[in-house]
């Protein structure tokens, strides 16, 4: 059993997602190691998935950088919101055949089979395809009380997609276009068992956080429990065991500052940032202006290896500027961590190209 203090297990967390003062050089070795971006449609700054990347690499990361990766180079994939490395295709790939686990939407496949061979044909002849390049020749819609209703070739392709008879081959702008797997991943994907693949997707993703807790409640999009993982831990001041990843104990550490998006993986777990770095966060894009305490898009600051408050900020193409709205201080900032998020706000404007910064 491991004993950590807050101050070990925060640094471990941190390193593990690359956040500290040795910067990766490489786009793919940064998505190797946290096994994700997530892609998400808001844009408030930038997309979450380009925001990560910055926040490791830095003004040198072009978004072009990661079109390239997973349209011309094959060294990531798309899959399900989430861009992964193409090394871990087969983990993601194992039990696709038994999918879906829920009853209604086994129902729905079987009533639409016509329609789903209809969907393969055509990528079979024509792909890559967008959506509304594809006929909805479904004989039963998809019915829903959310925005998915009667979203039937959509949700075809994604059903398809889940049980790998699609692929995503890449974007035209936000729409992804479609095509059959064989003309898309590798032709020698290795897939293992659903029970194996469990395993390794468990121990990547310790790596990638370094301490966890062995279960928690599901979470959308990524899991962030790791099962029996790596070594069993206790932190000062949190309640029960944790997991920590062998090979992160006893490193070095440097601390950088860094504006992180509200997607990242090391804030992803609100009750983990809590318990280890004591920072309350909520994503407040979809609560009114009005009950808003940090703002539509609020950015979490890190310093070294504390979670220290969150900057307001929007992007103002029209007028080329970085609107930073208001910056909440956590803790009284020293002049040190002031100047400092200061130039992680001017690296930020200068990597969008914007020509200034302007409070409102």
């Amino acid at each position: 059993m491991h004993r950590l203090t807050k101050a070990q297990a925060r640094r471990i967390a941190v390193r593990a997602q690359l956040l500290d003062a040795p910067r990766p050089t490489d786009l793919l070795s940064v998505v190797q190691r946290l096994t994700l971006l997530q892609i998400d449609p808001t844009a408030s700054i930038a997309p979450s998935a380009d925001l990560v990347a910055w926040s490791r690499l830095g003004s040198p990361y072009e978004p072009d950088h990661l079109r390239q990766a997973v349209e011309e180079d094959r060294t990531l994939f798309e899959r399900d919101a989430l861009v992964r490395p193409i090394g871990d295709l087969g983990l993601h790939l194992a039990g696709a055949a038994g999918w879906p686990d829920y009853e209604r939407t086994r129902v729905w496949l079987r009533e639409n089979d016509r329609f789903r061979r209809d969907v393969l044909d055509l990528l079979g002849s024509s792909g890559p395809l967008t959506s509304r390049d594809i006929p909805d020749t479904c004989v039963v819609p998809w019915a829903s009380t959310g925005w998915t209703n009667n979203r039937n070739v959509t949700q075809m392709l994604e059903c398809l997609m889940m049980r790998a008879e699609v692929a995503i081959a890449g974007r035209v702008g936000r729409e992804r276009l479609w095509d059959l797997p064989e003309r898309v991943y590798p032709a020698d994907v290795v897939v293992p068992s659903a029970e194996e693949a469990e395993q390794a997707k468990n121990e990547r993703r310790l790596a990638s956080l370094g301490i966890a807790r062995q279960k928690r409640p599901a979470m959308p999009i990524e899991p962030v429990h790791v099962g029996e993982a790596g070594e069993p831990a206790v932190v000062e001041g949190t309640k029960g065991e944790w997991r920590v990843d062998p090979a992160a104990l006893g490193k070095d550490f440097e601390g950088r500052t860094a504006l992180l998006s509200p997607f990242d993986r090391l804030v992803y777990d609100r009750v983990r940032a809590e318990e280890l770095f004591d920072f309350e966060y909520t994503l407040e894009m979809y609560k009114p202006a009005a009950k808003r305490r940090w703002g539509y898009f609020a950015l979490p600051i890190l310093h070294n290896d504390r979670l220290v408050g969150k900057v307001d900020a929007a992007v103002d193409r029209k007028a080329s500027v970085l609107r930073v709205n208001a910056i909440h201080e956590d803790v009284n900032f020293t002049r040190t961590m002031s100047k400092a998020v200061q130039t992680e706000l001017k690296d930020l404007a200068s990597w969008l190209e914007l020509s200034a910064i302007e409070p409102r």
